[in-house]
């Protein structure tokens, strides 16, 4: 992959960087050669995910032997494949597609013996697309406990805990289902710390959570819940499966890529282009406007320290910073935008408020699975004339901000980055580039 010098093309440069994360974490490449033997029965593949299709397809070309299944991926995001059925359903709200989808997967899982294989291939939306209701609940009750968990600004493993405990797949149970079956599962990880239990809500591991801890994660959100729901979590019947639940102990658990191997490969794609980057983790959390002035105080910090003074000349190296992770937006206005999009709009808000002097910056946040919320971008362009160009176009990005409106406000200016599906997912990329 060739990589734009930044200063000939900064826009370049930063998408380049992006590419190289994104190929880190194709399953084309992940999975031959990580695959098991064929066993002496049926071998069935089940899976969920930004990259079950794809993922599909990887297994299907490097398996040996017959094999039969079905996955279930985001609507857009599928691959024709020839022996494992893919289908595709709706995310980030769950639809009956994807419910009935979750059936067949129990069903095709079900009455196998010792001899047989369960693949199981898990990557990031496998929660709302493997969306099955526990007994007694329905799937508008989970559709509406999911939008309104969405908007709270909770994290993804606290949303999640609450999906396992209202779900009759994840949380381990797809793995009991499987009995007695051997089971390995291939998941690409798209949330902070790689825990297995919170990728795709952990349909095939142990859930260390309880349902005392979903109606904390509710508690403390402030999260009001359908009546329905809220009575699921107070009775607490039926309980996921525990780490040291012997049913699960000889399954196994592998993951191909992690939002920190990707983002290593962007930094390593940087120095490619001449430029050391600042690589602040792949686990970043918290409200995206909250991160974004942070990170404008850690650039002005950075370039202060390369000012000049009496003893050294002024340092004109580009300043690269770079980080992953899942940041969330509590939502309070009408508007539309993803994390991306509003982390970038409050970046540039931030770095005009302390000022570069004459260091022109640049930034690029976007969804490695080419989707920024529920929007066609997978992110956006930050541009040192972003806000004056937006004030020229009667564009107010105050406004824009408070009404969570980030969408639109880079649609107007034209600077959205529009990559469609990517088929995989290990989370957000962001990078600030100073020259």
């Amino acid at each position: 992959m060739i990589i734009q010098a930044p200063e000939k093309d900064p826009a370049g440069f930063l998408s380049g960087l992006f590419a190289a994360m994104v190929a880190a974490a194709d399953p084309q490449e992940l999975l031959p050669g990580r695959l098991p033997g064929p066993p002496r029965g049926r071998t069935v593949v089940v899976g969920a995910g930004k990259a079950a299709a794809a993922m599909a397809r990887a297994v299907e070309e490097h398996w040996q032997g017959p094999l039969s299944g079905l996955v279930v991926t985001r609507y857009g995001h599928g691959l024709p494949c020839r022996r494992i059925e893919v289908i595709e359903a709706g995310h980030p709200l769950p639809d009956s597609t994807g419910s009935r989808a979750a059936e067949r997967v129990l069903e095709l899982v079900g009455g196998l013996s010792r001899e047989d294989l369960v693949l199981v291939l898990l990557s990031g939306g496998g929660s709302a697309l493997l969306t099955l209701p526990a007994r007694g609940l329905t799937l508008a009750d989970l559709r509406e406990t999911n939008r309104r968990l969405l908007a709270s600004g909770a994290p993804i493993e606290d949303i999640n805990c609450v999906r396992k405990h209202l779900s009759a797949i994840t949380g381990g149970r797809l793995a009991l289902a499987c009995r007695p079956a051997e089971v390995v599962t291939f998941a690409i990880s798209d949330v902070p710390g790689d825990d297995p239990a919170v990728i795709a809500s952990g349909p095939t591991v142990a859930d260390p959570s309880t349902f005392a801890d979903a109606l904390e994660v509710v508690r403390h959100y402030k999260v009001d819940l359908p009546g329905s729901v809220l009575r699921h979590l107070e009775a607490g019947a039926d309980e996921t499966p525990k780490p040291g639940d012997l049913r699960l102990a000889h399954d196994r658990f592998e993951l191909l890529a992690t939002p920190t191997s990707a983002l290593d490969a962007a930094a390593s794609a940087a120095r490619a282009g001449g430029v050391e980057p600042t690589v602040l983790g792949a686990d970043l959390q918290g409200e995206a406007r909250d991160v974004a002035a942070e990170h404008a105080r850690l650039v002005r910090r950075l370039l202060a320290a390369s000012e000049p003074s009496a003893e050294r000349s002024p340092d004109r190296t580009p300043l690269l910073i770079l980080s992953g992770g899942e940041t969330t937006v509590t939502v309070s206005g009408t508007g539309r935008g993803g994390r991306n999009t509003e982390y970038l709009l409050a970046l540039a808000l931030a770095l005009e408020k302390r000022g570069l002097g004459d260091r022109p910056a640049y930034a690029l946040a976007a969804d490695t699975d080419g989707i920024d919320g529920t929007e066609e971008n997978a992110g956006a362009f930050l541009y040192p004339d972003t806000l004056a160009r937006a004030n020229a176009a009667g564009i107010d990005p105050l406004r824009s901000l408070a009404n969570n409106d980030s969408y639109t406000f880079f649609a107007a200016l034209g600077d959205l980055l529009v990559t469609g599906p990517t088929r995989t997912n290990v989370n957000d990329f962001r990078a600030i580039l100073a020259l």
